[in-house]
């Protein structure tokens, strides 16, 4: 009798052993079969233990979208050890950041990125895994590297046949570490959220059971697998035994769209930025969607308008509105038979998870009163690595150990039938393309650029993006500095979602009684000024 796995990788190696000639993931051209990639990650662990991995040591994956990147995912569990995705389009001082803050031990990127890479790591100890040919790895400094294409070239055992361990006197457990999400923080520094082997699979069959997820599933993902929805629909897919269609990105909606009908998918996980570019296209019902099942949206709530539009076109497609956080990765859903009832509405809370609204107190608020989310189950994630005053801040103590309180940091309302309603955000954290962005960092990295004084960042409600970043810049001198050149250097240093839409100057920011930056008087300015544009 074969019981559930309790590791998330021991799912793919289940998988493997049940459907080893099924297409378990496609990528570009090439198919992968659940027997071979489970090889592939096999062959990798070995290869990082010969390394020197131990157990739950770190692994930096900065990749974009890619076979290697779940290979070297599942490689990394595999030796016990623990995998931080990166999102491919990363600057050196955020990678170099998380790099020193993860305490990495290997990282896994491509030759493409070696520019990035070799600031990153100047000056610190990292091996170092490159994909992309012996003949293409650079001068990084790195304490060892390694080529990829060596790595699977060569005997899966190590020099004296030892097919290699991290450390046999210690057995991994479900309490262990899987991952660490990093997530922006408000004061501007990457938080990197706790995720075990419990949480991560608690948190997948809660949803794979209300989606309704079979083996006849084929997913359509175009997210980044640094982002904890596109990372969870790989983990998902392998835990039913489904196929996972693996893009890049969602830019080329031809191409995405193509695919549906190409590979037969059944499932579309989206954002309202993906939606919004959708429903923009002239042609878009000349798509056969005839096999798709279902569309998933989180990230930000659709806008009303949009998902009864979706509804006209897609009528036989079941739509989950989903709102979640990397903090416990979801939270609730709205069953596709209410869209048409509450589609301003996010649902009730996922199987195995329980809800609140709360005051300041931490004491419950009558239906239709505002009140902080909080959230208590097993898919409530360990809190922030090495940042126990904030993990205390967010994760709060229960009744027993167990049972902590996750404070969501938004706002919501509860209506009398039990269902949720998002009002606002408690920070003045920014959703832009799916992504959760912080102000802090859009700030600094303007405020670098040489002639000006200071910055501030404000979102504007934004029908394609969610919310579209304005950045306000007080100059050194008036007239020296353009928006064009503003917009030039942030695309230069920051990644391209956190690229503001508009750069408007200011001679100096207006600011509150006690000397703080004024942002609710620059928010209601951002719309003003950019509702004529």
């Amino acid at each position: 009798m074969e019981f559930d796995p309790v590791m998330v990788h021991e799912w793919l190696s289940r998988s493997a052993r049940r459907f080893p000639a099924k297409t378990a993931l496609i990528c570009g051209n090439k198919r992968w079969t659940y027997s071979a990639l489970d090889k592939h990650c096999d062959h990798l662990s070995r290869a990082l233990c010969r390394l020197g991995l131990r157990h739950q040591d770190r692994v930096v994956i900065f990749l974009d979208n890619s076979a290697e990147t779940i290979i070297s995912m599942y490689a990394t569990l595999k030796t016990g050890a623990v995998f931080v995705v990166l999102n491919g389009t990363m600057k050196a001082p955020k990678l170099r950041y998380i790099l020193e803050n993860s305490d990495a031990r290997v990282l896994i990127t491509h030759t493409g990125k070696a520019g990035v890479v070799r600031r990153a790591i100047e000056g610190r100890k990292c091996r170092v895994v490159w994909i992309g040919g012996a003949s293409r790895i650079p001068e990084s400094g790195a304490e060892s590297c390694r080529s990829w294409d060596d790595v699977f070239a060569k005997e899966s055992t190590s020099e004296d046949g030892n097919p290699g361990t991290v450390d046999p006197r210690v057995e991994p457990i479900d309490t262990d570490l899987a991952a660490l999400i990093y997530t922006s923080g408000s004061t501007g520094e990457p938080k990197g959220v706790m995720s075990s082997h419990h949480n991560m699979i608690s948190a997948a069959r809660s949803i794979i059971q209300y989606i309704g997820n079979t083996e006849d599933d084929v997913i359509l993902n175009v997210l980044p697998l640094s982002f904890d929805y596109g990372l969870y629909q790989v983990l998902m897919t392998f835990m039913f035994g489904g196929t996972i269609v693996l893009e890049k990105s969602f830019v080329y909606l031809h191409q995405v769209l193509s695919r549906i009908s190409e590979h037969r998918v059944t499932g579309f996980p989206i954002v309202p930025t993906i939606l919004a570019m959708l429903l923009g296209m002239e042609y878009l019902t000349k798509y056969d969607f005839s096999s798709l099942r279902y569309l998933t949206n989180t990230g930000a709530a659709l806008p009303v308008a949009h998902i009864r539009r979706l509804r006209e076109l897609l009528p036989g497609v079941r739509i989950f509105s989903m709102y979640g956080l990397t903090e416990c990765k979801r939270v609730c859903f709205l069953p596709p038979e209410e869209i048409d009832i509450h589609p301003d509405s996010v649902g009730r809370a996922i199987p195995n998870c329980r809800v609140a609204i709360v005051d300041g107190d931490g004491q419950s608020v009558p239906s239709g009163q505002t009140g902080e989310l909080v959230i208590q189950g097993s898919n409530v994630m360990q809190g922030y690595w090495r940042d126990p005053d904030t993990t205390a801040g967010t994760y709060r103590p229960g009744t027993h150990p167990a049972a902590r309180i996750l404070h969501s940091g938004d706002f919501f309302q509860m209506d009398e039938e039990g269902f949720l309603h998002f009002v606002g955000r408690k920070d003045d954290m920014i959703k832009s393309k799916g992504e959760r962005i912080s102000p802090r960092e859009v700030e600094d990295a303007v405020c670098a650029m040489p002639g000006v004084v200071e910055a501030a960042v404000v979102p504007v409600p934004d029908d394609i993006l969610g919310q579209a970043i304005v950045a306000f810049v007080v100059p050194t001198d008036a007239g020296e500095l353009t928006e064009r050149e503003v917009l030039r250097h942030a695309q230069k240093n920051l990644e391209p979602f956190m690229v503001p839409k508009y750069v408007l100057m200011l001679e100096k920011l207006p600011r509150t009684p006690n000397g703080k930056v004024d942002k609710r008087h620059l928010a209601a300015q951002a719309e003003q000024n950019t509702q004529s544009r």
